[in-house]
């Protein structure tokens, strides 16, 4: 494995404004496994958000500082990530995390949501939207979903990530790796900001875990989850210049779920840090629809 090359810092001035607007905490779930997520706002709505393989709960704080009054947002650091526990088996499903994620709820006595999941945070967001209580999941929004690699069709091409990404993984170590991939996240709108930030979470990632994703990405089947239950609505957003988890794709999900695919103009992959505005918007919208009908 090559030597990392050395950490990458945000700012003082970045590292304050989120610690000071979207600061991490801790607990301990009735398993005695800890999970760590960040915070936002305050009111009647809360809005749990589920990033991808690549990243972490920090990602979200473009979303957090745009934040209306009257919604609560609350952001994971998925098992293996930042200071959560990894989980206990080597091949995990979806199911694992949603469960994982059903103690982090319970132990915030967060009853009902708004659901975000991106990339493979969305089949995580599926599968806890399909195990959940009636009524505890009020919308589901996928951003730029994974599908996953876990169809029996798609055997020869799940043997194909799984190599390059481990591959990578002990090739280049997390840093050098987190450098090399987070290029692919954005498309050429993007600010050096959004870039520091992204290449930042990316290199946070820990070793058993990020496996731990990959294996996930390559073993299961976001449309074993999907359509969501009845009760639940749902949208899936993706970014126009998406590279990695393309519009035609996300379409499909769309289709799954008869919805129409809503796009996220000048975003590629990880479009809420890109576009945090339209993607909020698209929230706030979807939030609108349940609301109007209690």
């Amino acid at each position: 494995m090559l030597t990392d090359a050395p950490l990458p810092t945000l700012s003082a001035e970045a590292l304050h404004d989120l610690n000071q607007q979207f600061p991490l905490a801790r607990i301990s779930t009735e398993t005695g496994h800890q999970i760590a997520f960040r915070s936002a706002g305050a009111g009647p709505i809360t809005v749990v958000c589920l990033h991808g393989i690549g990243s972490g709960s920090a990602s979200w704080m473009n979303i957090a500082r745009l934040l209306p009054s009257g919604l609560r947002l609350v952001a994971w650091d998925a098992p293996g990530y930042g200071e959560s526990s990894p989980l206990m088996v080597g091949c995990p499903k979806a199911t694992d995390y949603a469960h994982s994620l059903a103690n982090m709820l319970q132990a915030l006595d967060i009853h009902s949501c708004m659901l975000v999941g991106h990339s493979l945070g969305a089949m995580v967001a599926s599968a806890y939207a399909q195990e959940a209580a009636r009524g505890a999941v009020k919308a589901l929004l996928l951003i730029s979903p994974a599908q996953g690699y876990g169809a029996a069709t798609k055997e020869q091409i799940r043997n194909r990530i799984l190599i390059e990404r481990i591959s990578q993984l002990e090739k280049d170590g997390i840093v050098n790796m987190a450098i090399k991939r987070s290029s692919r996240l954005l498309s050429n709108h993007a600010t050096e900001t959004d870039r520091r930030f992204v290449i930042w979470n990316m290199a946070r990632l820990h070793d058993m875990g990020y496996r731990h994703a990959v294996n996930l990405l390559c073993h299961d089947d976001l449309t074993k989850y999907l359509p969501p239950p009845d009760g639940v609505r749902v949208q899936v957003a993706c970014g126009t210049e998406d590279i990695i988890t393309t519009p035609e794709s996300c379409a499909q999900v769309a289709y799954r779920c008869g919805q129409q695919l809503i796009p996220i103009e000048n975003a590629g992959h990880a479009c809420y840090v890109e576009q945090p505005g339209q993607v909020l918007n698209i929230m706030t919208t979807l939030i609108r629809t349940f609301r109007e009908t209690q």
